[in-house]
């Protein structure tokens, strides 16, 4: 029965991580993008909105999730590894939205809040995706 509590105390402590981790991603995407993202995907149906931010959680959870699976056997060294790559894939992120960003005409987050469905949003929520796999891979 321990060893189900201790389970228990473990699931919740790295799903709250998670939640952190996914919610600083909320936050940079809406940092990145005019005006409230909220309202952008919520209020004007935006689909260029809901990819970009959709793709960022899935990156994030990839991250979150590849690290929870490789953790140490030492649980606080494990929230902290979990912590560090999650924070890292936010910033490599935003990084790859800056250089998609600098090497593309226009201003990508004004781009990527039309309504009008737009292909660069596939590039950038490619990139997230992609972002997300590099570091997941390197903490295997």
């Amino acid at each position: 029965m321990e060893d189900i509590v201790n389970g228990i105390g473990r699931a919740a402590a790295y799903g709250a991580l998670g939640v952190v981790l996914l919610t600083l991603g909320i936050f940079l995407v809406d940092a990145l993008t005019p005006g409230k993202l909220g309202r952008q995907i919520w209020e004007e149906r935006n689909r260029n909105c809901a990819l970009l931010l959709s793709s960022a959680l899935l990156g994030i959870g990839g991250i979150v999730f590849t690290s929870i699976w490789t953790t140490y056997n030492d649980f606080g060294k494990g929230l902290v590894s979990t912590a560090a790559f999650g924070l890292l894939g936010l910033v490599m992120m935003a990084v790859a939205f800056w250089v998609v960003d600098v090497v593309t005409p226009g201003k990508l987050g004004k781009t990527l809040v039309e309504q009008e469905p737009h292909p660069a949003v596939w590039v950038t929520a490619s990139c997230n995706i992609a972002v997300a796999a590099i570091i997941s891979a390197s903490i295997a």
